[in-house]
């Protein structure tokens, strides 16, 4: 196929993500298998199925399209905002949450409250306050919680009315449409509506205030993107309060649109005041008013983590300066706290997805930098062996613990730990120190996994195989030797073959990938390389995986460049002390490793042509392209800035603030990794982009950039995408994005 049509299936397939099986739960008695996916690798509506392990056979448990009768879909602001902090990239049913049985289900679809009951398939809307954000069952399954209005409701179930009889509490109707078992069919007027009871537990006291959604930080910096807990018994809650208030606002207009009013949101930028959040334990049952967690709030501002198991409710609260955690027991009755654990950092602790937890027999899991590793503790000891990187736990079925782990930065491996075993590898050669019992696959890539009920779901991601393989391990597969069940994925296969070359380069070993076009052959003449780094903190482009942005790397490869992606400083899987090299440094380090990489690699393969190098990047990824015209223009000679931060004040606290600490104390690294305050010395091409509707990067970035290079008398092009967030979707723009960068660089590079 002809050079555009990558583009154009990327942004059809929304990089690939439509009809892949995602957010996958599996029943504690791991008979069942509960997953979303869309009909076909182009459909961006997602559907509710269910696996029967036993038989393989897939149901449809709830199709959006049925459910709204081809309506177009509505959301409210929060819920656009909640998906773009998850990095939602499709439509319809985006969210589930299950009781402790994943018998029934609970989601929103057009703001509305809907159930699903997984042994019959039997679908019913819920008469609900609207819209509804994250609605959640209780553990019994006899009542939803919800959060609307920034209130936390919760409705009890079990009650039937007629639909048309429903009314939410804003006055609007309860849809027709309860889907049949089978998932496709609908229910006309005169049909049933579950819902009884409804009422608010914990209601706001302020304009600024909600019960039940993270704030701004929580969702885009720490991971955390839930606001509540239940009680095992379902009859409290445990609820973040989020006082806004003392949140500096931001207001983002549409220039394409004068008509439309700027929308106002709070934004803590580096150094300014963070929103207020405390946990309250809500009654669910009774009338009994909320009672307030008391913990050191003024010491430890930030709310990491929460939870409710059978030992009782715990969070974890970390400092401003994030230099110090702590794991808080919580008194249900009385909201007194005691520590658990806690952990200190010079530089950051760093906070790991899946912890803290505890399994069954209350052993509390967290993590600690020892040596040079960062290992997993039970209750405080270690567990897992010197050398082997923690990446996040990914579930505790039992005593049975589930963890993802590297000793190679280019993969990430699953591994199991069980007090009785030890620790052992399940999708990687045996460890030197681990027993390598129970492995499900030895191949080197990306792997996760999800278990319950001694059922492992493993979704593996390898570079000789495109998209993700999602694969069902029973207890007994491995002892029969029978074939694990495969969910089917319908994603799309991408029109390229990526030809991926992993290196490593130079005394720090940097790790590299290499792509280099098809028709590329030895001895042709060296082609202009184009780095294609993401290069910071918290990803890692460096894998041994077909992922989406090596389809995009290997594309610019065939319009004939060798592209070129590294890995330095600063990312993760290599270590603690890795990661820390950019403390109080964004900048030096990192472009430091972009430019020895590239000079190793040129120096090994004959194709990298230095005469002639460009830097594109998104994000970081774009910050680091900017700093690298603006520094080594000796070595880069054009540069794509995609989204990024140029003044590091502008951006928000627990972020910036881990890496360069409070600006008010380190203004000097604040000044040294802004490359706003360098805009004078550009030399080079340098096209910047940005969405207009970026409330993430603020488009204030770039045209602050701009702004002073014009001041400089430096030329420069600047791309603005109205109605763009800071991941652009929307399919003409995604495609023409890539077909634009790519004739900017031909203009740019010397033929």
């Amino acid at each position: 196929m002809s050079g555009p049509s990558l583009p154009r299936q990327l942004a059809r397939t929304r990089r690939f993500t439509l009809g892949a099986p995602a957010k996958i739960t599996v029943s504690p008695d791991g008979a069942t298998v509960v997953f979303l996916r869309s009909r076909a690798g182009d459909d961006p509506v997602s559907c509710l199925w269910a696996l029967d392990v036993a038989t393989g056979r897939e149901r449809l448990l709830a199709d959006p399209r049925a459910l709204v009768m081809g309506a177009d879909e509505r959301l409210s602001p929060e819920e656009l905002t909640r998906r773009q902090r998850a990095g939602e990239l499709s439509s319809g049913i985006v969210a589930y949450a299950a009781d402790a049985a994943c018998e029934l289900l609970a989601f929103a679809l057009s703001g509305r409250l809907w159930t699903v009951r997984v042994s019959n398939g039997e679908v019913r809307p819920v008469a609900a306050a609207e819209p509804v954000l994250d609605p959640r069952p209780d553990p019994a399954g006899r009542r939803v919680a919800y959060v609307s209005g920034g209130a936390l409701r919760v409705v009890t179930l079990g009650d039937e009315r007629s639909l048309d009889e429903a009314v939410t509490h804003e006055g609007g109707r309860v849809p027709d449409g309860a889907v049949t078992p089978e998932g496709g069919g609908a229910v006309a007027s005169g049909g049933t509506v579950a819902g009884g009871e409804d009422r608010a537990v914990a209601v706001p006291d302020g304009p600024e205030v909600t019960f039940g959604l993270p704030e701004h930080v929580a969702s885009e910096s720490m991971g955390r993107h839930r606001g509540y807990w239940w009680s095992p018994d379902g009859a409290r809650l445990l609820v973040a309060r989020v006082d806004t208030s003392p949140v500096r606002r931001r207001y983002l207009a549409d220039p394409a649109e004068p008509s439309r009013p700027a929308v106002s949101h709070p934004y803590p930028s580096a150094g300014t005041a963070n929103a207020e959040v405390s946990l309250w334990i809500a009654d669910a049952v009774g009338e009994a008013a909320p009672t307030p967690v008391s913990w050191d709030a003024e010491g430890f501002e930030y709310l990491t983590e929460a939870g409710w198991d059978a030992a009782g409710p715990y969070a974890s609260v970390q400092t401003r300066d994030q230099r110090h955690v702590q794991v808080l027991g919580l008194d249900p009755d009385t909201g007194a706290t005691r520590v658990l654990a806690e952990q200190r950092d010079d530089a950051w602790v760093e906070l790991l997805p899946g912890l803290p937890v505890r399994d069954a027999a209350g052993v509390l899991f967290t993590a600690a930098d020892i040596g040079g590793t960062r290992r997993l503790l039970a209750d405080g000891v270690p567990v897992t062996p010197p050398g082997l990187q923690l990446l996040g736990v990914l579930a505790v079925d039992g005593r049975t613990v589930l963890f993802a782990a590297t000793d190679e930065p280019t993969r990430t491996d699953v591994w199991s730990y069980h007090p009785d075993t030890g620790a052992h590898p399940l999708t990687a050669a045996p460890h030197p120190q681990g027993s390598g019992a129970g492995l499900l696959s030895a191949e080197p890539g990306v792997h996760g996994a999800v278990r319950s009920g001694g059922t492992t779901v493993l979704l593996s991601r390898t570079l000789d195989r495109p998209g993700t393989r999602v694969t069902v391990h029973t207890a007994s597969s491995p002892a029969s030797g029978s074939a694990p069940v495969e969910i089917v994925s319908y994603a799309q296969r991408s029109v390229l073959e990526p030809r991926t070359e992993l290196l490593t380069l130079g005394p720090r070993e940097l790790r590299a990938a290499l792509f280099l076009p098809s028709w590329h052959r030895p001895g042709d003449a060296p082609l202009p390389v184009l780095m294609d780094p993401y290069g910071g903190p918290a990803l890692r482009k460096v894998t041994a995986e077909q992922a989406w942005w090596t389809y995009v790397s290997q594309w610019f490869a065939e319009q004939g460049f060798a592209v070129l992606a590294i890995d330095g400083r600063g990312t993760p899987g290599r270590g603690p002390a890795w990661e820390r090299e950019i403390h109080l440094d964004l900048a030096g380090p990192v472009l430091d490793d972009q430019v020895e990489g590239l000079r190793e690699a040129a120096a090994r393969r004959s194709a990298l042509d230095l005469s002639r190098v460009a830097i594109r990047g998104w994000s970081f990824g774009g910050y680091l392209a900017a700093l690298a015209v603006l520094r080594r223009p000796d070595v880069f000679h054009a540069a794509i800035a995609g989204a990024p931060v140029t003044d590091q004040r502008l951006y928000d606290t627990h972020w910036r603030e881990r890496h360069l600490g409070h600006p008010d104390e380190h203004p000097e690294a604040y000044d040294r990794c802004s490359p706003v305050l360098e805009a004078a010395s550009l030399t080079r091409p340098l096209l910047l982009i940005h969405g207009l509707a970026d409330d993430n990067v603020a488009p204030a970035h770039t045209l602050r950039m701009s702004a002073a290079l014009l001041a400089a008398g430096r030329p420069h092009e600047v791309l603005p995408l109205p109605g763009t967030t800071h991941l652009p979707a929307e399919e003409s723009v995604a495609e023409n994005l890539l077909l634009h960068q790519l004739g900017f660089l031909r203009r740019a590079l010397p033929s």
